[in-house]
């Protein structure tokens, strides 16, 4: 995969073949990306909005790419920092207090058409929602996405044992949560 990423990074940096790469690369990306978006905003349009916004910023960036981190790592920063400045803006707009967009998310979590879970798993994304900004969002990475400390450090530019606590709590908060809640 790695060696894959590379020539698909060289051709994209080449005027040439750019267009054809950024297509594979839209293709090769598109839906882990837009859920990784999702469970972030959980709203299929803004999700779309975000996911379009953060292909344009790769377009636009990919010539400054200088490849310390995978391409993987390297998305899905740009998709989560187009994520929280989308949540961010919303917070601007509607007068939110800054830390409090859960309560924007929970009605885009209940009023959303494609959510197919049972009550247990309405019951974990409101927990979810009840987390800090940055535990959500960690919490997500590595429950749902599997993903590794490491890799997470890479996007989320914060270390390893600062994560490792974040998903500690989070997952501490959301036991409590679903706890009450019974």
């Amino acid at each position: 995969m790695e060696n894959d990423d590379r020539e698909l990074i060289s051709e994209l940096k080449q005027e040439n073949t750019r267009d054809l790469a950024f297509h594979r690369l839209v293709k090769l990306y598109q839906e882990r990306l837009y859920w990784h978006i999702r469970k972030i905003l959980l709203n299929h349009e803004d999700t779309d909005d975000v996911l379009q916004n953060t292909f344009i910023k790769v377009w636009k960036s990919i010539g400054n790419f200088r490849e310390e981190s995978t391409l993987y790592t390297w998305l899905y920063r740009i998709a989560t920092n187009e994520s929280i400045t989308f949540l961010n803006s919303k917070k601007r707009r509607n007068l939110l207090p800054l830390n409090d967009v859960s309560d924007y998310l929970m009605e885009n979590l209940t009023s959303d058409p494609y959510f197919e879970g049972d009550e247990l798993q309405m019951k974990l994304q409101q927990a979810i929602l009840k987390l800090p900004e940055k535990q959500r969002i960690v919490f997500n990475l590595k429950y749902f996405d599997e993903m590794k400390y490491e890799d997470m450090s890479k996007i989320l530019d914060t270390s390893v044992g600062a994560l490792k606590a974040s998903y500690h709590h989070a997952t501490k908060k959301i036991e409590e949560y679903i706890k009450r809640s019974d």
